[in-house]
């Protein structure tokens, strides 16, 4: 039995159960699409967490439980006979074929960013040409995640600079215009120009093929890391960090950086 039988035959497997779980236990019968709602993006965040720290058990795991949320929403669109798992395999087979006409039709391309031009435009024929560019876009996404989405989205159609190095004008101009607004102290417009600011950063982040959500989270995890080296040597030296002076704190600082 090759790895595909195997596979099908544990997905088999786990809709039977799912279907046990959904007739006999209490706290699964009572489940819903808005119940489970807060569980799925707890999940996915869980593997959005192990793939950033490369634990190939962990994202194995959250995959599993991924699997399991995914099944269960087939579960209760079934009961509602609104759709089953049937229909969502199916959906997704037929659009994967139908976005990818490099690989199952004739068509020719250059690369990943034509596949991208090409999926983005595809998206919108499967609407008749009525679908909005944005439209996909959901709007509960985290705002970095939804303005990186946006700007990949209309990179899509061409509405994109010509050079990359064109950013860095817009990224000074944004941050002159927050400044200017940080010296008038007008609340109001400071967060709609710091808006902006980071908008074009992560315009330029995504423009030099940097994820900006991972990137603010090594730099989380890194300064979460060196002040845990800060806290750690004062506490050794019982000295609090109430008590002192910001120089005292850079100096250990400093050594924590070296620590890196």
């Amino acid at each position: 039995m090759n790895d595909n039988n195997k596979s099908a035959e544990e997905f088999i497997k786990l809709l039977n159960i799912i279907d046990k779980l959904r007739a006999n236990c209490p706290w699964d019968m009572k489940q819903t699409n808005e119940s489970l709602r807060k569980l799925t993006i707890e999940e996915t965040y869980e593997l959005a967490d192990a793939i950033f720290s490369n634990n190939d058990d962990g994202i194995r795991s959250e995959l599993g439980d991924l699997m399991l949320h995914i099944v269960f929403y087939a579960k209760i669109g079934s009961e509602k006979a609104s759709f089953n798992m049937t229909d969502v395999l199916k959906g997704i087979n037929n659009k994967l074929v139908y976005r990818h006409p490099h690989v199952f039709g004739d068509v020719k391309v250059s690369g990943p960013s034509e596949v991208e031009e090409n999926w983005e435009k595809l998206k919108i024929n499967e609407k008749a040409g009525n679908q909005a560019v944005l439209s996909g876009v959901p709007s509960s996404l985290p705002a970095m995640v939804k303005a990186n989405r946006i700007q990949e989205k209309v990179r899509g159609v061409g509405f994109d600079w010509e050079k990359r190095e064109q950013i860095w004008d817009k990224v000074m101009e944004e941050i002159n215009e927050l400044k200017a607004e940080a010296e008038d102290r007008n609340t109001e417009t400071i967060e709609s120009e710091l808006g902006d600011v980071l908008f074009s950063i992560i315009n330029a982040s995504r423009l030099y093929g940097i994820d900006p959500e991972a990137a603010l989270e090594k730099t989380n995890r890194k300064f979460i890391k060196r002040f845990n080296y800060l806290e750690k040597e004062t506490i050794s030296k019982g000295i609090s960090l109430h008590d002192m002076s910001l120089d005292d704190m850079n100096e250990i600082w400093e050594k924590a950086k070296e620590e890196d």
